[in-house]
């Protein structure tokens, strides 16, 4: 597969997806892309703004096993991964799987559960494989989380630990639609009073899991230079040298910049990347990395405010 057919997919899924949500064209954008360079992205926004539908119907479009799971503040992690239970019948234990065995998994607002529970997320998402009393299951190289939460300033939410937040490649923040945008949600939603699934809309299956292993090997081709790489690595470090951040993004950022900003290019038709590309996904990439000084907080800054300041003040080669 050539980068050309892989932008010839992107458009495919992108309209089969338009069929069942209205808008969101940037976050469906950032979830090809996430798909295509091998990684997981959390949806942030208000209840109602058709996260859950997006995620469903995104996994209808690109042919993946769906599943989910509604995180709430008693789910257990033996709930997520499963656990190994005794068969009286059979005198052996026996291995129930959760959830987390599917291709794409919606973790439906995930920070509506303690940080224990979360973190049975973590070898999953990091290596793509669970373990249950030592015994290692893989999940599949196509694994993708997509994961909800709501504002922090709601109430019965817990932050996100560190080191979960970084094993997400994008945050991205799901607003409220345009007033032409609800409009037109209102006038092709509003019949129903209950979500319908996405086949229901039209939605159809455009790949499948050759298409897409084909696609990832094409995007990992597509060519990297120097003057990125080092536009690249002076992104994320300027997160550290910034006062107003008590911590920067770490290395691995970088690294998933690079291989996002791959998916983006190939997604345009492009087998080489080019500085828009790194620029139009650094703060989906890097506000969830940084946390913001004291001092700052104190003086109301916020860090998507900085993580913006940052990459406007940094030049990008031309």
């Amino acid at each position: 597969m050539n980068v050309e057919e892989v932008q010839k997919l992107g458009n495919a899924i992108r309209g089969e997806i338009a069929k069942a949500v209205v808008g969101q064209d940037s976050t469906v954008e950032l979830m090809l892309v996430a798909l295509f360079a091998g990684g997981h992205i959390l949806l942030e926004g208000p209840p109602g703004t058709a996260k859950t539908l997006l995620a469903h119907s995104f996994a209808q479009a690109v042919g993946l096993d769906y599943g989910r799971i509604q995180f709430t503040p008693d789910l257990m992690p033996g709930d997520i991964i499963g656990a190994n239970l005794f068969d009286f019948k059979t005198s052996k234990f026996t291995l129930t799987r959760g959830p987390i065995f599917t291709e794409l998994l919606l973790a439906d607002e995930i920070n509506r559960t303690p940080p224990k529970t979360q973190a049975a997320l973590l070898e999953a998402m990091q290596e793509r494989q669970v373990t249950i009393d030592g015994q290692t299951h893989q999940l599949g190289e196509r694994f993708m989380v997509v994961a909800t939460q709501n504002p922090i300033e709601q109430q019965g939410v817990y932050p996100l630990p560190e080191a979960q937040l970084d094993r997400f490649l994008f945050k991205q923040r799901v607003d409220y639609p345009t007033l032409e945008q609800e409009r037109t949600i209102i006038a092709t939603h509003g019949a129903r009073s209950s979500a319908m699934e996405p086949a229901a809309w039209g939605v159809s299956r455009q790949a499948d899991a050759s298409l897409l292993t084909a696609a990832m090997n094409a995007v990992a081709e597509v060519r990297l230079v120097d003057e990125v790489i080092d536009y690249i690595a002076a992104l994320v470090r300027g997160t550290r040298e910034a006062s107003d951040l008590e911590s920067g993004a770490s290395p691995r950022a970088g690294s998933m910049l690079a291989g996002a900003a791959r998916a983006r290019a190939a997604i345009d038709g492009r087998d080489f990347v080019i500085p828009d590309d790194v620029k139009a996904l650094a703060p989906a990439i890097l506000r969830h990395r940084v946390i913001l000084s004291p001092a700052a907080e104190i003086n109301g800054r916020r860090v998507e405010d900085i993580v913006t300041s940052i990459i406007e003040t940094i030049e990008a080669p031309r």
